[in-house]
């Protein structure tokens, strides 16, 4: 079994050794759902579903989406999205790092793009690595996704999480410590793979659950947040072209596609950075 790479990961995280490995650690954070408010009213010239809620229409040069924003399910993302759409909330010019305000994805492209798999937008320098100059938390309900039910073994897709999880509980700090404990960190690989569900494994790995929201899966059409790890959200999103139940957990789930598939395709086949957003305006049909 290979390590390593979990262990280059963690050698600046880990924290002192755990005693009951082989007790479950998972517990819910506390969270109160915020309530979502549009700032701007904005129009546009298109007919919109007949049901009542947040739309997200998304203006491209490939065409034009309509999401379905789930402002009960992700308040705290959808919130995000939508100030960082009408331009009503600061962010730092990754240029000249001065704070701004200005509706932060119009004229940004959809740099990252991989056929049956999703479209990545919401990136000031189009690389990857940019964002508002700020992070967020994850806003998701392992328990709703029943990851509580899903046995790691089950999951291999979810391996590399089982591999952190344990050097994380562990405490190992060093390869040298790895090394030396080799022998129990295979017997507890072992036994977290035969006993642990998912959700455990997350938890373990750094993740945070509340059990508060109906949070949804990733799946065809899903608009979610892009991330490096836990908690580290900013304006990066993705929509998905299937279904991405290896995702579930790891990524906020905040919208659905309801209008515009062809568009999405058509942006899968243009390929990375070739299509950009025009404009993303936010209409509420609540009120």
């Amino acid at each position: 079994m290979v390590y390593k790479q979990a262990i280059l990961v963690l050698f600046t995280i880990a924290t002192c050794a755990p005693s009951g490995f082989k007790k479950s650690t998972y517990s819910p954070i506390e969270y109160s759902p915020p309530k979502v408010t549009v700032s701007k009213k904005e129009t546009v010239n298109i007919t919109l579903p007949e049901k009542k809620t947040i739309y997200a229409v998304i203006e491209t040069s490939s065409g034009t989406m309509i999401v379905e924003l789930f402002h009960k399910d992700a308040p705290a993302t959808v919130q995000n999205f939508i100030d960082l759409a009408q331009g009503v909330k600061e962010t730092k010019d990754p240029e000249t790092g001065k704070l701004q305000k200005k509706p932060f994805y119009n004229g940004l492209k959809f740099h990252r793009v991989i056929p049956d798999f999703m479209i990545q937008g919401g990136d000031p320098k189009g690389d990857g690595t940019g964002g508002p100059g700020y992070n967020f938390p994850d806003e998701i309900n392992g328990v709703a996704l029943g990851l509580d039910k899903l046995k790691i073994a089950s999951a291999p897709s979810y391996g590399r999480y089982l591999q952190m999880a344990v050097i994380y509980s562990m405490g190992i700090k060093s390869q040298e410590e790895f090394n030396t404990r080799k022998t129990e960190v295979e017997e507890n690989f072992t036994f977290a793979k035969d006993n642990f569900s998912v959700l455990e494994i997350l938890h373990r790995a750094g993740y945070r659950f509340n059990d508060v929201l109906n949070s949804h899966k990733a799946k065809k059409g899903s608009l979610a947040m892009a991330n490096s790890g836990p908690n580290t959200n900013g304006s990066q999103f993705f929509i998905n072209q299937v279904d991405t139940p290896h995702l579930d957990g790891l990524h906020t789930v905040f919208g659905q596609l309801v209008s515009g598939e062809s568009v999405l395709n058509d942006i899968v086949s243009l390929g990375n950075s070739n299509t950009k957003i025009e404009k993303i305006s936010i209409i509420d049909t609540l009120n």
